[in-house]
């Protein structure tokens, strides 16, 4: 048959249930656009920037099962695109780049846009393909996908060229045979190990990542067969149920209150699943598992890396699950534990509660709050790099998975607006919440204008303390001072009215509960609006304490005194 590339891959998105593709048309790709309108199941969508399309594939994917897919013109579009895609590499988020290539056809030198763009892609991507002939153009996106969703998940990239886009060509019919994947299993030798060092332990703990997702009911399972505390990173926020009495705290260690100690200090064996100990989830490094680990991860390379284990295990987390759930006996009782649990975050709850703000600014536990009681309860919230993240992390309290969207391992500020977006088109009727600080806002808060053409509209809470809140603490501490950390004043309304959205502003706490409801209509009437909130964060997160604390103890006696002593020199000064 005669058709052409861009028609070719539609059929293939189509195939694989992709029901939108992100990003800017230009001059290369413009027939691919046109085919996407055409097509009666996926929905194109124009953003502002490459890089917001990233983010809004990421954001679709991590809320819902699908993958996020993004289309960008040669070289510009992109380099554009790559804070995004680095962020699904580091975070495991699975999604397709179609990053059309120049024309291969004329033999040119110096075309538009012309650079080595997979050379650039590779490093950020589980794998590249180039595409110059019309019939590999079906089966390689075909594979391309099922490598994306294949474990561990990630970021994948097609180059196809311009004039296969553009140029009628003759094909065959397209088709593709998938690979077959093998049932995996658990070594019934491994199970029976785990499940003996388990029930034999003193006191059992688990550690929760987002690679157990899928597995979120027998995690609830085994935490009660154990009688186990359950700490998850930050990623895996929400896999556990956070108002379950064994829920611990999100992280352990340095980074999180004093009560999460006491607790891990009693447990001898723990279980980390679906995780890899990398730097943010462990405040730094500054953790200190119990005595005997048990790794388990679908990955193997992360097995073990960054902390000895017992015993590690690479298998699916609901697969490893299955299996040690049919072989454990019995049950701990776990009354003891859960009072212990309740009477610490009963501790750290009433400190929030009598923390009072500063005048004509909200405290981050009164804004959090009234934000889980006026939103629905499976709402999901998406926050920023920086104090956005940790503040979120520490006060939100969530009962699922997907539900708290992250840019954890490569930190990328100005997620969480454009991630939005994504996780409201991917889950229309669910309150969608982005946190971003106001720097951050100003990097991607115009992508509010495609919330409002496509009518996918999230609630926006611009988090305002003017300035670069997590480095300025950061800062503070052992610099005493804040060096370009410290915003120029900019109106939010005026920035945030004339992309459409409608605009509300809180500088106290008694405002959030008129304030929010009214926010809320207005979004769950598909119009984006933004709340600036006047925010205090004087008062600095477990986890910046945790980390501040753990990096200077490691720093050698000579350096930690030049620092103590250039800090107090300035503040005499």
């Amino acid at each position: 048959m005669k058709t052409r590339g861009s028609n070719l891959v539609v059929r293939a998105l189509e195939d694989e249930g992709v029901k939108r593709v992100f990003g800017i048309p230009g001059t290369h790709n413009i027939e691919l656009w046109d085919a996407l309108e055409e097509s009666k199941t996926i929905q194109p969508v124009l953003v502002t920037h490459e890089c917001g399309a990233a983010f809004m594939a990421d954001g679709m994917a991590r809320a819902s099962s699908e993958v996020g897919v993004l289309a960008v013109v040669p070289g510009a579009g992109v380099t554009h695109a790559l804070s995004g895609v680095a962020e699904a590499l580091m975070d495991n988020v699975p999604m397709v780049v179609l990053a059309c290539g120049i024309r291969r056809d004329t033999g040119a030198a110096y075309q538009l846009h012309a650079i080595d763009q997979l050379a650039v892609l590779q490093p950020v991507t589980k794998e590249v393909w180039r595409v110059d002939q019309a019939d590999d153009i079906y089966p390689t996106l075909r594979r391309a996908i099922a490598e994306a969703r294949k474990a561990p998940q990630g970021p994948v990239a097609v180059e196809i060229a311009a004039n296969l886009y553009m140029l009628t060509q003759k094909v065959e019919k397209p088709r593709w045979v998938g690979e077959v994947e093998e049932n995996q299993s658990a070594d019934r030798g491994i199970i029976e190990q785990t499940a003996r060092l388990l029930t034999e332990a003193r006191q059992p703990a688990l550690y929760i990542g987002r690679g157990a997702e899928g597995a979120s009911d027998l995690v609830v399972r085994l935490a009660e067969v154990l009688g186990a505390p359950v700490a998850t990173t930050f990623q895996g926020k929400g896999v556990f149920p956070e108002d379950h009495p064994l829920w611990l705290w999100t992280g352990f260690g340095a980074q999180a209150p004093p009560f999460v100690g006491r607790i891990m200090a009693g447990c001898d064996v723990m279980l980390a699943l679906g995780c890899r100990f990398s730097e943010v989830a462990t405040g730094s490094y500054g953790i200190t598992p119990p005595q005997h680990l048990i790794h388990v991860d679908v990955e193997s390379e992360v097995l073990g890396r960054n902390y000895p284990a017992d015993l590690v295990v690479a298998c699916d987390a609901r697969i490893f699950l299955e299996g040690l759930l049919e072989v454990l006996e019995g049950a701990r009782p776990w009354g003891a534990m859960a009072d212990a649990i309740a009477a610490g975050r009963s501790e750290v709850e009433n400190r929030w509660e009598n923390q009072s703000a500063s005048v004509g600014k909200v405290a981050p536990h009164d804004l959090l709050k009234a934000l889980q009681r006026h939103c629905r309860k499976d709402a999901i919230y998406t926050t920023d790099s920086g104090n956005g993240t940790f503040l979120a992390a520490e006060h939100l309290r969530l009962t699922g998975p997907r539900r708290f969207l992250a840019p954890v391992d490569f930190s990328c500020m100005g997620y969480a607006v454009p991630a939005a977006i994504g996780a409201a088109l991917a889950c229309p009727g669910r309150d969608v919440v982005a946190l971003p600080g106001d720097g951050a806002f100003l990097m991607t808060g115009l992508e509010l204008l495609t919330a409002a053409a496509y009518r996918c509209a999230p609630l926006v809470c611009v988090l305002r303390d003017f300035k670069l809140g997590q480095i300025a603490q950061f800062q503070k501490i052992p610099l005493n001072r804040e060096t370009c950390s410290v915003l120029p004043d900019y109106s939010v309304s005026d920035l945030a009215n004339s992309v459409g959205a409608r605009t509300f502003r809180v500088v106290h706490e008694s405002e959030l509960d008129t304030v929010l409801p009214a926010a809320l209509e207005v979004v769950r009437n598909r119009t984006p609006a933004v709340v600036e909130v006047v925010l205090d964060t004087s008062r600095k997160t477990y986890f910046a304490k945790g980390v501040v604390k753990t990096n200077f103890f490691r720093l050698p006696w000579g350096d930690r005194l030049r620092m103590l002593a250039r800090a107090l020199g300035r503040r005499i000064i």
